[in-house]
């Protein structure tokens, strides 16, 4: 790919996780009202409409039996425990810290990959891994800090987007779009559809329109990100999503009068360089069959967003 290109996904990049992160700000707002279930699923309910077109679009509706069912269900149940866990954390955290914690996802999609995909970790990854968990370590500070409840809640939101990522990996191009989509879409409606009769609190029309505005985002932003991987290459891609500090700082600032300490932000910076280490290894060594954080292409804690990699396996890049 020629470098106009690669500027123009770095660009539609940046602005799809700009936008996520306005999503986040309005989690963050709805989180100090309403049970994260409760967010849930009204942004699942409000969502469907778009996620329909997609699948839709994506053809396969009569395919409706999983190849793999196993494998199937455990993504929608990290589907269901990654929404969750990451609108409690976003709810409880700052900002910053939540994109801290939730910036370790390639470290795990690496320690996971070598039980599901057969992956090898060398020595140069394994000492990212490591620097990683340095970094969570500053961000949290376990002993100097309590550990809360949302730190574990992020912690979580984590693993879970590592292994719905993993798994689609491994069963991905076998799966069919619909399939990928309709199945974890259902999971988070149900669950939280059945919880939400114990957390229910009445909405004014405003916080409703927010819910709404959740789902919007959300699939805004993962169109944006499909655009980006279209056009330019992952391992210049993917980096992008570290710019969420940036608005994190800047959201929590303006609307929460959040101002993120040194030590955030060194772990952040930590993290970051861990993460970015990893991606330039898989595009560049050529010592993985699988590029298994390359490929971790979907936020997957927004409920009006898809599954860009499958999207992505229909039409030439």
């Amino acid at each position: 790919m020629t470098p106009t290109h690669n500027l123009k996904g770095a660009l539609l990049s940046l602005g799809a996780f700009s936008v996520y992160a306005a999503h986040d700000v309005i989690v963050r707002y709805l989180g100090g009202n309403y049970s994260p279930m409760q967010v849930l699923f009204f942004a699942s309910l409000l969502s469907f409409p778009l996620l329909t077109l997609m699948m839709v679009s994506g053809g396969g509706a009569n395919n409706l039996r999983p190849v793999h069912p196993w494998w199937v269900a455990v993504r929608s149940l990290t589907m269901v425990g990654g929404g969750t866990c990451g609108f409690y954390a976003f709810s409880t955290l700052p900002m910053a810290q939540v994109y801290s914690i939730l910036f370790t996802v390639p470290l795990m999609v690496t320690l996971l990959a070598i039980p599901i995909l057969g992956e090898r970790v060398g020595l140069h990854r394994a000492f990212a891994v490591i620097l990683g968990l340095i970094g969570v370590l500053i961000v949290v500070r376990p002993g100097a800090e309590p550990v809360s409840l949302g730190h574990m809640a992020a912690l979580a939101a984590a693993f879970f987007v590592a292994m719905q990522s993993v798994i689609a990996r491994r069963i991905g191009n076998e799966e069919s779009q619909i399939v990928m989509m309709l199945y974890p879409f259902v999971a988070v409606f149900v669950t939280m559809g059945i919880a939400l009769a114990a957390v229910y609190k009445p909405m004014p029309l405003i916080d409703f329109s927010a819910m709404g505005a959740i789902a919007v985002m959300g699939f805004i932003a993962a169109f944006l990100l499909l655009g980006a991987y279209r056009s330019g290459e992952a391992a210049i891609v993917a980096p992008m999503q570290y710019s969420q500090i940036i608005w994190a700082t800047f959201y929590g600032i303006v609307f929460f009068n959040e101002k993120p300490d040194f030590a955030t932000l060194l772990g952040a910076g930590v993290i970051i360089l861990s993460g970015i280490y990893i991606v330039v290894r898989e595009a560049f060594a050529g010592n993985s069959e699988n590029t298994p954080v390359l490929r971790t292409r979907s936020r997957a804690i927004a409920p009006g967003g898809f599954r860009v990699s499958q999207v992505l396996r229909r039409k030439p890049q």
